[in-house]
């Protein structure tokens, strides 16, 4: 019988989720591995050579941990479920005109589900992950906190985490640092592993060109899209570009064009296939629009309440009010400018480290 319990640990291959299990191990835990199969490079169209999560060499590489140490080791195939939410949402997003982020919706909507079922079927009380982040607990309330890396802290992708999910998740990483993880490899007898590099591409994008990726996935998208406007915020067309969906808000580079001066992508039209550009003060924000909201660390938002919010992952973040609308939104109130506010983008409330909930950023204020 093990000390802890039974834990349910999902393995990549990699560095961060291969040291998760040692450690969930020695602490005495009855370690069960799995690995999830989410894509198929070869349906992205991509001409580069399969690498990250989803590849046959990290499949086998985690697989190879889990029989050296001595545990079960599992495949679950969920290329479907994964496909079916991450990847059309991912797609839909961009023909929607806004900028998705496909990582929070596999953690909070495919990856943990999928863990907690097989945690369930294989009699497993934990699952845990190779996350740089921590869970806290105030009264009855789970959340999520920032990691002590925060260079790599993760705690922005983990917003949509459900009080069920992180009652039962473990994050043993969140206390240490990237080359403190790395010495623990070695320590743990794994040189090789300890030098391991890492992706930070989307795993069904891996040569990193979302654009490609489009045009592959949904049939005749360039002819349909192609020849739009740019205009400029009073409206005046000053040029054509190649479609819509393969622009982004804030947006300098590969416009495709000169303007002798640098311009920017301010606003995406999908209805008329227009593209907005004006200059770097053009985006600026100083409020925005938040729905599908999460909230982690108190049951109800606190009105008027001073949080930091972030718009993107590595944003540092900037102070503002918030208050929920009637319609179950929330309306965020920054306290100075903002620049490049990405409808689509998640928006994460934090309290100090502390994550007090998140959403979908719907709209943003022009100031």
């Amino acid at each position: 019988m093990s000390k802890h319990g039974r834990v349910l640990v999902a393995m990549s291959g990699g560095i961060d989720s291969t040291v998760t299990a040692m450690m969930m191990h020695e602490q005495g835990y009855e370690v069960v591995g799995v690995t999830m199969k989410t894509w198929d490079y070869a349906n992205a169209g991509g001409d580069k050579k399969e690498t990250g999560c989803c590849s046959l060499d990290s499949i086998n590489d985690a697989r190879q941990i889990a029989v050296e140490m001595g545990f079960h080791h599992f495949i679950v195939d969920i290329r479907e479920e994964f496909g079916d939410y991450v990847i059309d949402n991912f797609v839909d997003e961009y023909l929607a005109g806004r900028t998705p982020n496909p990582c929070v919706l596999c953690n909070t909507h495919i990856k943990w589900n999928s863990l907690l079922r097989r945690a369930d079927a294989l009699d497993c009380e934990f699952i845990a992950t190779g996350h740089y982040a921590k869970i806290n607990q105030l009264n009855d309330r789970y959340y999520v906190s920032k990691s002590k890396d925060l260079h790599k802290d993760q705690s922005y992708v983990l917003w949509g985490l459900s009080q069920a999910c992180m009652e039962r998740s473990r994050f043993p990483l969140g206390g240490y640092t990237k080359p403190e993880v790395r010495q623990l490899a070695r320590d743990f007898g794994y040189e090789e592993l300890s030098k391991k590099g890492e992706s930070f591409e989307i795993c069904f994008v891996p040569d990193n060109d979302y654009r490609s990726f489009l045009k592959h996935r949904v049939d005749g998208l360039e002819a349909r899209v192609d020849g739009g406007d740019f205009v400029n915020v009073a409206g005046e067309v000053i040029g054509k570009h190649k479609g819509y969906p393969f622009y982004t808000i804030g947006q300098r580079k590969g416009l495709g064009m000169a303007f002798g001066k640098p311009m920017f992508v301010t606003e995406i039209k999908p209805d008329s296939n227009t593209v907005v550009l004006g200059e770097e003060s053009d985006l600026f924000r100083n409020g925005m629009t938040v729905g599908n909201v999460n909230l982690m660390k108190y049951a109800d938002l606190l009105e008027g309440k001073e949080l930091v919010s972030q718009i993107r992952y590595n944003d540092k973040g900037a102070y503002s009010t918030v208050k929920e609308l009637e319609n179950g939104q929330i309306y965020v109130d920054f306290h100075a400018n903002v620049k490049g506010v990405a409808p689509g983008q998640s928006a994460v409330f934090y309290e100090g480290d502390d994550v007090v909930g998140g959403g979908h950023i719907i709209g943003s204020k022009i100031s």
